[in-house]
């Protein structure tokens, strides 16, 4: 058991490690000697685990788990999304490597686009929501959320040169702030929270992701973001008259 634990630990430092130095460099600037020096392991350490930076990458993406937010109010739950993010990115190494290798060019061929389970999520939740009536009739969701996520993707660029670690909440605050009133309908629109109190709110209620299991990396998808759903309590919108 305590060799099992080790294993995990030291899977964990290099993952870790990989995702420190893909967030720094990209993926194809990124090198296999830099995460091991980082790491503090051996080569043969690493590849004991993985067989390559490839496999690094994938596997810094598939443990970067988006947590969804899971409440009766689609768009506090397209906040909730976006607010955790915002909240986490600057404090979790492997999320915030794998928002670097999403949005890598160079890595695209290998991983795929940016955040494409994230802007799926949230069209999904928006189609909800209009169908509840919380969302105007003519927004469409899939291109609403493309323009969500792109948005908060040019906040991030923006954020890593700001100083301190919630100044990409404070941007995502602003960001929902400016462009809920063009989605959500008025009524709904009044009881939505999303100043960054809501982020330390949310991330209390749902908590961080664990990395104490082993996992395997047998076919892992391309860039997808695992997304695992909690419940959090939301401010209930006026009935429809």
């Amino acid at each position: 058991m305590a060799q099992q634990e080790r294993a995990i630990r030291t899977r964990y430092t290099v993952l870790e490690a990989a995702a420190e130095v893909f967030a720094s460099n990209g993926y194809e600037a990124s090198t296999i000697s830099e995460i091991m020096s980082l790491a503090g392991v051996t080569k043969g350490s690493l590849y004991f685990h993985f067989s390559g930076k490839e496999a690094l990458a994938h596997a810094v993406l598939q443990h970067a788990v988006i947590v969804k937010p899971d409440n009766p109010v689609k768009m506090q739950a397209v906040v909730d999304l976006g607010l955790l993010l915002a909240y986490r990115l600057p404090r979790e190494p492997l999320l915030r490597g794998a928002a670097r290798l999403a949005a890598d060019q160079n890595a695209r061929p290998f991983f795929g686009g940016p955040w494409p389970q994230w802007r799926d999520v949230i069209a999904t939740l928006l189609a909800e929501g209009r169908s509840q009536g919380e969302v105007f009739e003519h927004i469409d969701p899939l291109e609403t959320a493309n323009v969500l996520v792109g948005a908060f993707t040019g906040l991030q660029l923006v954020s890593t040169v700001a100083d301190g670690p919630d100044s990409l909440l404070l941007l995502a605050s602003d960001l929902y702030r400016l462009v809920l009133p063009g989605i959500a309908v008025p009524g709904v629109l009044r009881v939505l929270s999303t100043g960054p109190d809501r982020a330390h709110h949310v991330f209390d209620v749902l908590g961080q992701p664990g990395w104490d299991l082993p996992v395997t990396f047998d076919n892992v998808p391309g860039a997808s973001f695992p997304v695992s759903s909690g419940q959090v309590e939301a401010p209930v919108p006026p009935s429809k008259r």
